[in-house]
């Protein structure tokens, strides 16, 4: 099954949080929110578009901070979870939920202060058009991620049920020079890859956790990481 189809089915948006995010996964979903509060802050009062905003994750921690948000998905079973999980955090009124094509972007030029896209590129059937698409409608930033191709998420790719891309850091940073972007900053963590976490208890994952962490502090940690934050910028 291709990625896209793979995505949209309802039993998989159902289940996509507990089987992602509980037990070890914990620690992915607290990363990846970390990165994108550091990449985008401050965001209240800010004009953001989530591209592939899935369950809606974060677009709704976004929205409890006060940003003006929206959240585009594909997949209407996704965003369904992401409107129940508004509802439950009480900013169903503050943010809003749409089902596009992240190639054709319902938005005018410059709309929003920021775009950013988690767990997309590696579906992305087009990351070029995408990424340009992105920065048509933002009037300053950009971020996003990506898996990186050497790296110990190379092992385990071709077990995934759906198409997944891995991205060497030159074809990463193509993509934003690409887009007439600038890189601001970039990130990358994750030795052991997500999928070990996944699989794994919270109490198993704590201690490769913070192996993983103070691995990564060191100058190999950057090239054995399997995950990267893009943070790029239109320039001036």
């Amino acid at each position: 099954m291709k990625g896209q189809e793979w995505y949209q089915e309802d039993d998989i948006a159902e289940a996509y949080d507990d089987k992602r995010f509980s037990g070890g996964g914990r620690y992915i979903d607290r990363r990846e929110k970390e990165a994108v509060l550091d990449a985008l802050a401050p965001v209240d009062g800010k004009r953001i578009l989530e591209v592939a905003c899935g369950t809606g994750r974060f677009t709704v921690m976004l929205a409890e901070r006060g940003a003006d948000i929206v959240g585009m998905d594909i997949s209407e079973a996704m965003l369904e979870q992401g409107r129940a999980k508004a509802r439950a955090a009480g900013v169903e009124e503050t943010l809003s939920f749409l089902q596009g094509d992240a190639g054709r972007l319902p938005f005018p030029d410059n709309h929003f202060d920021a775009v950013f896209a988690m767990r997309f590129f590696h579906l992305a059937p087009d990351p070029e058009g995408f990424i340009k698409e992105m920065r048509r409608v933002t009037k300053d930033q950009i971020f996003f991620d990506t898996f990186k191709r050497y790296s110990a998420r190379s092992i385990y790719n071709w077990a995934l049920p759906m198409g997944s891309r891995l991205y060497s850091t030159r074809e990463a940073k193509e993509l934003v020079v690409g887009a007439d972007l600038e890189l601001a900053d970039a990130a990358h963590d994750f030795i052991v890859p997500y999928g070990f976490y996944r699989a794994v208890p919270r109490w198993l994952a704590r201690p490769f956790r913070m192996a993983d962490t103070t691995i990564g502090r060191t100058t190999a940690g950057d090239r054995l990481a399997s995950v990267s934050y893009w943070d790029a910028r239109i320039p001036e």
